[in-house]
């Protein structure tokens, strides 16, 4: 697995990160423990999760369950140091988590000794901002987006609270870089503006979603990545298992992550499907596997890309790993083109 530099973080990581939301609610810890050893095998050696994983859905009693078992893990094989571990602070607004307080800084410090119980680890690689208290225009919010409560000088005492707390974190060993996921341009902007003026700590990455039928990111996301070195986590890099085929027909295959979440948070429109179709038709045109065709043109973008693969199952984990290896040509670059042309915004 080729590996990368996490922007000016001076970690280096593998070229995709493997992702553990389901470990804990459609996986259980044997097969979480499975689909670990199988990426570790592949070279796969950043994971990233989050305090409130495992989700469809995120329940107040399952909070910190896919920490935990990536806990477990570790304490079954050892040898951290060769993994490069992501997790999140919960954003404000999520009930289950902290009764849905906002982030400041002493709900960071808290959040961060728990997660490093929950892991058994001394250190956590990539500290993340799940969403801004301010809101966000992810998740299909892009629709009605007004951002909430802001007020210029409230939101740079939020930030500059916050990166005193990263900076002393940093100082004590305990996270190694911190990074934002859900976040805007401006708010990216502003993080990495007051880090300069006060000397503190930077935002290394944005993990946003980012997929053939989600390209929120190729405009102005595009050119401050490309500018500050601040590389995309990708998540869902197959739109909820929308690009693998099996949703295709408007089916919901038992167990599959739209049995949980029927609208898979709000991806299921009038205009879906034809997208889907369209790529499926080009994987299919060109001999290639639709979700390694997806997870592939991730990595061909012009700003750095991580995208965040998970699966369900060891067998889809195998295949969607391949993608590394994958190179698209420009025949099939044109026809995803062409249909991003005719499908734009599809949800």
């Amino acid at each position: 697995m080729e590996r990368v530099q996490l922007g000016h973080s001076g970690i280096e990581v593998s070229r995709l990160c493997l992702g553990t939301m389901t470990w804990g609610s459609q996986n259980t810890e044997a097969e979480g423990h499975a689909q670990a050893d199988l990426a570790l095998d592949h070279g796969v050696t950043f994971w990233d999760t989050a305090e409130m994983y495992p989700t469809n859905p995120v329940r107040a009693e399952t909070v910190g369950d896919t920490e935990t078992i990536i806990g477990t893990w570790l304490a079954s094989r050892g040898g951290r140091s060769r993994l490069q571990l992501a997790t999140k602070i919960t954003g404000a607004g999520q009930g289950a988590v902290r009764g849905g307080a906002p982030i400041s800084g002493a709900a960071m410090r808290a959040a961060v000794e728990d997660s490093l119980r929950r892991l058994r680890t001394d250190y956590i690689d990539l500290y993340q901002l799940h969403w801004p208290n301010r809101g966000s225009y992810h998740f299909r919010q892009a629709w009605q987006y007004a951002p909430r409560g802001l007020n210029r000088a409230e939101v740079e005492a939020h930030m500059i609270d916050v990166l005193h707390t990263a900076q002393a974190l940093i100082a004590e060993g305990k996270i190694r870089a911190i990074g934002l996921s859900n976040e805007s341009v401006w708010g990216a902007g502003l993080w990495l503006h007051l880090a300069r003026v006060h000397d503190l700590p930077r935002m290394m990455s944005v993990q946003n979603e980012y997929s053939l039928l989600c390209r929120q990111f190729d405009t102005d996301w595009c050119e401050m990545s490309l500018a500050e070195d601040m590389p995309l986590l990708a998540f869902s890099p197959l739109a909820a298992g929308l690009l693998s085929g099996k949703y295709a027909g408007d089916v919901v295959p038992d167990g599959s992550r739209r049995s949980f979440t029927p609208d898979l948070g709000g991806r299921i429109t009038r205009d879906v499907f034809p997208a889907v179709a369209a790529y499926l038709g080009i994987a299919a045109t060109h001999g290639l596997d639709p979700c390694q065709m997806a997870i592939a043109f991730c990595l061909t973008r012009p700003f750095p890309c991580i995208p965040i693969i998970g699966a369900t199952s060891t067998a889809q984990l195998a295949t969607n790993i391949g993608a590394a290896d994958l190179h698209l040509n420009e025949a099939v670059l044109a026809d995803i083109a062409q249909a991003h042309r005719l499908y734009p915004m599809p949800y």
